[in-house]
């Protein structure tokens, strides 16, 4: 069996760079959330139904009534039932977010990593997410890095590549609601970056004024 010759194993071991249009990531993240809010609509009017069903059925007790309002100017109580169901499907859109940026965020450490030595401690995990990982994801490096030296971690970025192009007719608010969705991934892909180095931790984002956005994490003080 004549051996491959050095050249092909190279190309195996080390696979040439492909390169991809800039705007890629921003046309899937928009149909990717607009997918998976369709999928979670029709996966809740599903689960619904079949609750309705095997209530119908006596399999079930029926759920409690919903309360009356005791004041009907009240807008706390007057909007509640009418975006509960919204933020329900708005809650597992962001969730299933998270789990596709988590596989994300796990091939892309591998292949940063790859020829680095092991972090020394988590300080270190976090330099590598505020650089490397930054750049290959959203093409700059943090812009302010603070932390507590208690395994919080606060990382922000003032142009935030994903939520830059978000607004909404319909106001500031609204605008800020839309980017939450759009954050879940980005906050997905920090978390399994993070868990695939080894470092288990949380990744919360938050943004208060578009396209400003940070990141608090959370990780042990020993991996």
């Amino acid at each position: 069996m004549q051996a491959a010759p050095a050249s092909a194993l190279g190309a195996l071991a080390d696979p040439p760079t492909r390169m991809v249009d800039g705007a890629a990531m921003d046309y899937l993240l928009i149909e990717a959330v607009n997918a998976l809010r369709v999928s979670s609509a029709v996966a809740s009017a599903r689960a619904r139904k079949i609750e309705r069903d095997m209530v119908e059925a006596g399999l079930v007790p029926p759920p409690p009534p919903p309360a009356k309002q005791q004041n009907p100017r009240d807008s706390a109580s007057s909007t509640s039932g009418k975006i509960s169901g919204s933020a329900d499907e708005d809650e597992g859109v962001r969730s299933r977010l998270e789990v596709i940026g988590m596989h994300v965020g796990g091939n892309f450490a591998e292949r940063l990593c790859r020829d680095r030595p092991l972090f020394s401690d988590s300080l270190d995990v976090i330099k590598f997410v505020c650089k490397d990982l930054w750049v290959s994801c959203w093409d700059k490096q943090v812009d302010n890095l603070r932390t507590n030296h208690r395994g919080v971690y606060v990382l922000q970025d003032n142009a935030f590549k994903p939520i830059s192009r978000i607004s909404s007719w319909e106001g500031r608010q609204e605008a800020l609601k839309r980017a939450k969705l759009y954050v879940a991934l980005p906050a997905g892909i920090i978390r399994g970056a993070l868990a695939r180095i080894g470092f288990q931790g949380t990744v919360v984002p938050e943004i208060t004024t578009l396209p400003q956005c940070t990141f608090q994490i959370k990780l042990p003080k020993n991996p």
